[in-house]
């Protein structure tokens, strides 16, 4: 009863707090759409410039509506006005009939273009329909004709002498369509026509929407004042609702914004001022025309006050809302997260109600971007290439949402969860009689013999009766390199056996499975150690016990390192290196999920076998061993008690090597291992979980490099086609971009919640993350490309750098930078310093720049001169006895050349 109590508790707990982010999502999209409120409009609608094309149709592809299609909208024009005006009369023959049944006058149009046998069927059509239906109250010879230049006003004037001559008896005013300026520029235009049909955008000239009426004014009065005699009629006066930000064109600090709230402002102002009722006007337009934007970018396509689905984009009176469909996405965002959030609040039972409200409101957060993305082709009018761009934009928004998602769960876990289920810590070590055999393998290549012979000596000094180690070193030519270490060797007794190995293959895990081979047949565990670790003495007495459980493979201590407090940018590393294990492990380990490491691991032999050992085919050979056991059903503990030191990379170039190595491994394993993480396998649902999400983060670097060549190839087109490249992608972007802003922003809250740093020192950490980026990707898109990698040892030891030197490993991080910056310029020098779509872009693309100039700052860390240490007197340590212990039986020689091994080996 009490199991049901609890039961039902907790579900109800998990409903009221998912229906709390979803409600709290709808209220916030509600506030934030509820727009502003202009004057109402004071007058009816004189007239509509009308053009019938419905979404999906386009004069240029040769598809027209239907009678039918077109008498519904004359039905909806006809609730507003009594006059339309059209722009042919060939293509869509049936208008002006279907608007007569309906008792609407129309202007009626010849669209007049270079095709001059076109232009004659216009004109006897035009002619044809004056005579035929007595609704045409006037009609317009060519539409801005001289304004695009395809005609010569002489021209023009010759067609408006024959249309004025053939129309005389029936007295319809004959006239053409042109902006205000060409009827100045040309008065002898005016002479060929009855009337001045002229149009007034003021968006096109950059005028702000907020003197846009009154602008519009000025010049008609312009006209009235240089053409006394003649009626002027407004042709078209309107606000687009979309389209890019236009400058001023007399080169006035004012642009024109593009929206759905300044559209309404300047209709509602224009239809409310005092003048506007003794005015003869068509707005433009009555609906949207997406075919347009093919001919006049995608501005031209969002005059209408109608959208192309019929849908007033504003009331004339009363609020406007930013979004007419706002409540539509609210609630299909609301849907969409529901059910995660109710199980995530459900299950995460350990979390506190913060933590659990956490990652709902980010799950809900993520629903409304995809959700937003979704609805980019009923918002906007996409062309076919729009539409590649934007399913590639929603599947870039879906990995940044498993990547923001997976870093938002870890964060949650780490702030939020009560304890930790699964923590293991320093074991009482067994009694010397009962201590298992322990083998423990050090591979080096090219190693400083000092740093190696330290490691040694730290083995030696263990307090641990019972094991072996082995030095392979592999693949060293320089015997002053490699003959220090067999000397050692031989100093420290049996127990620890040195092999040299020439033209070994498999890299490091080609000297370990060799190593292997040579394993001491008592030993239980083996041990692997990295050159340049000096270890704890109690590092195998306070872990073995851990293998007492018969189910456990892998025993694996934190890294951590040494000498790194008087160097800026080892201090960098230090802590960046510290982060994944004091956040990452811990998530991982909850779950039985470790990330194995090659150093400070220890295996329990008979597992190590079993999976076939090390794998020779992986450059992170360490991690791969770890998911191999672990889909063999095996235990995998991580013990959070730093048990050795070793040394930070040598410089910024060295730990771009150890990071590209790594993101490579990190894909090979993942295509490899995609098959037992999908289908059928040992592997248990959170499992699966950590190996897919585990790289999430280098797989969103890999984004952040393909984010940044799309945007510049964007920009060019913006600057060079912005007809073609029109589509407001920094709108779609956007979110993702913020999305990656705020994941970067959780590290350094998990760094300072989790460890004793200091703020610069969080601060360096983060900035070595990002810098590390660029690497990372490479990494990547190699190991997804590429089978077979190559390992590269990633050097410790400090090196001369002369100044060229600087450069060279940073060169591809400068050449984007620089890449960006110009782009940016470049845009702001020819679009103008105040396009709001030009800012938005370029703040875009200053975005991309941080990780190539983290990548700078760091390289600038890794050439500063160390401090010199603080000295603090500490008391002498005891040394350390080094016992001799009995050989191994049957020791192999301690040096054999490849040739040989190999032989003995078959």
């Amino acid at each position: 009863m009490k199991t049901a109590a609890s039961l039902i508790y907790r579900l109800f707990v998990a409903l009221i707090l998912a229906g709390l982010v979803a409600a709290t999502q709808y209220y916030i999209a509600e506030r934030w759409n509820r727009g502003a409120e202009f004057v109402g409009a004071g007058n009816s609608i004189h007239g509509f410039a009308y053009s019938p094309f419905q979404r999906d149709q386009s004069p240029l592809k040769g598809t027209y509506p239907t009678e039918a299609q077109i008498g519904s909208d004359l039905d909806l024009l006809a609730q507003s006005t009594e006059r339309v005006r059209t722009y042919g009369i060939t293509e869509n023959p049936a208008v002006i009939p279907l608007a007569a049944e309906r008792k609407l006058r129309v202007t009626a149009g010849a669209w007049l273009s270079p095709d001059l046998a076109a232009n004659e069927r216009e004109i006897e059509a035009l002619i044809e329909a004056v005579h035929k239906y007595r609704n045409i109250d006037r009609v317009v010879v060519g539409n801005e004709a001289v304004l695009r230049g395809d005609l010569s006003v002489k021209e023009l004037s010759a067609y408006l002498a024959s249309v004025r001559k053939a129309l005389k008896r029936l007295k319809v005013p004959v006239s053409t369509a042109e902006p205000w300026h060409v009827w100045l520029k040309n008065p002898e235009l005016a002479k060929n026509a009855d009337y001045i049909n002229v149009h007034l955008l003021p968006y096109h000239e950059g005028v702000p929407v907020e003197s846009a009426v009154d602008y519009a004014l000025m010049r008609y009065d312009e006209l009235v004042k240089t053409f006394p005699r003649k009626k002027i009629v407004i042709g078209e006066i309107g606000w687009p609702s979309r389209g890019p930000t236009l400058n001023s064109l007399d080169g006035a600090d004012t642009s024109s914004v593009p929206s759905a709230e300044n559209q309404a402002r300047f209709i509602r102002e224009f239809l409310a001022h005092p003048r506007t009722a003794d005015l003869d006007y068509f707005l433009m337009e009555a609906i949207d025309q997406p075919w347009k934007i093919e001919v006049e970018g995608w501005a031209g396509a969002y005059w209408g006050m109608y959208n192309a689905e019929r849908e007033a984009k504003y009331p004339l009176d009363g609020l406007v809302v930013k979004d007419i469909r706002w409540h539509e996405k609210a609630e299909m965002a609301a849907m969409i997260a529901f059910l995660p959030m109710f199980l995530i609040c459900f299950l995460l039972r350990d979390w506190n109600v913060l933590g659990r409200l956490w990652l709902a409101s980010l799950i809900q957060a993520c629903a409304v971007t995809l959700v937003i993305g979704l609805n980019v082709p009923a918002d906007y009018y996409l062309t076919q290439r729009d539409l590649i761009g934007l399913v590639m934009l929603i599947g870039a928004t879906i990995l940044t949402i498993a990547v923001l998602l997976s870093h938002g769960f870890e964060f949650g876990e780490v702030l939020f969860k009560r304890r930790w289920q699964r923590r293991f810590l320093p074991l009482a070590p067994h009694p010397v009689e009962r201590e298992p055999f322990v083998s423990i393998h050090l591979a080096c290549c090219n190693e400083p013999p000092d740093m190696v012979i330290a490691t040694i000596d730290s083995l030696a000094a263990m307090n641990y009766g019972n094991f072996e180690v082995l030095v392979l070193d592999n693949n060293t030519k320089d015997e002053a390199l490699w003959k220090p270490l067999e000397k050692r060797c031989a100093e420290l007794g049996p127990r620890f056996r040195f092999f040299h190995l020439d033209n070994w293959p498999g890299f490091k895990a080609g000297a370990l499975n060799f190593g292997l081979k040579q394993t001491d047949p008592r030993a239980e565990v083996v041990g692997v150690v990295d050159a340049d670790y000096v270890v704890s003495p109690d590092w195998l007495s306070c872990l073995i016990p851990h293998f007492d459980a018969a189910d456990v493979a892998v025993v694996q201590a934190p890294q951590a390192h040494r000498d790194w407090e008087t160097q800026p940018f080892r201090r960098m590393c230090n802590w960046e290196f510290d982060g994944f294990f004091r956040i990452g492990m811990h998530h991982r380990n909850e779950r039985n999920a470790l990330i194995q490491h090659g150093t400070m691991t220890l295996v329990r032999r008979i597992a190590l076998e079993e999976v076939g050992g090390w794998s020779e085919w992986c450059i992170c050979e360490d991690t791969e061993l770890g998911l191999r056991l672990i889909e063999k059903g095996y235990d995998t503990r991580y013990v959070d008690h730093i048990l050795g030191r070793g040394l930070t990379p040598a410089d910024f170039p060295a730990i771009k090597s150890q990071r590209f190595r790594w993101a490579f491994g990190a894909m090979q394993i993942l295509k490899h291992h995609l098959p037992a993480m999908l289908g059928p396998s040992r592997l248990n649902i959170a499992q699966r979980y950590h190996f897919l999400t585990g790289w999430f983060a280098w797989l969103g670097d890999a984004l952040q490099l393909v984010f940044v060549f799309a945007s510049l190839a964007w920009t060019i087109g913006m600057l060079y086609m912005p007809k073609e490249f029109g589509l407001p992608v920094s709108a779609l972007a956007l979110p993702i971009l913020v999305f990656m802003a705020f994941k970067g922003g959780l590290g350094p809250i998990l760094y300072r919640r989790t460890m004793d740093a200091p703020w610069k020192d969080i601060l360096g950490a983060s900035v070595l993350s990002v810098g590390l980026a660029h690497a990372i990707a490479r990494g990547v898109f190699a190991g997804l490309i590429k089978k077979r990698g190559e390992f590269v040892r990633t050097p410790k030891g400090w090196k001369d750098k002369g100044t060229l030197a600087f450069f060279s490993p940073i060169r591809e991080e400068i050449g984007l930078l620089f890449a960006l910056i110009l782009a940016s310029v470049v845009l702001v020098w020819l679009r103008g310093a105040n396009d709001l779509e030009a800012q938005l872009w370029v703040g875009i693309l200053a975005l991309q720049c941080i990780p190539y100039v983290a990548a700078i700052a760091c390289q600038v860390a890794s050439y500063m001169p160390e401090r010199p240490p603080v000295v603090v007197p500490a008391p002498a340590a005891p040394s350390v006895p080094l016992t001799p212990v009995p050989a191994a039986p049957a020791p192999v020689a301690a040096k054999m050349g490849a040739r040989e091994l190999r032989a003995g080996q078959g």
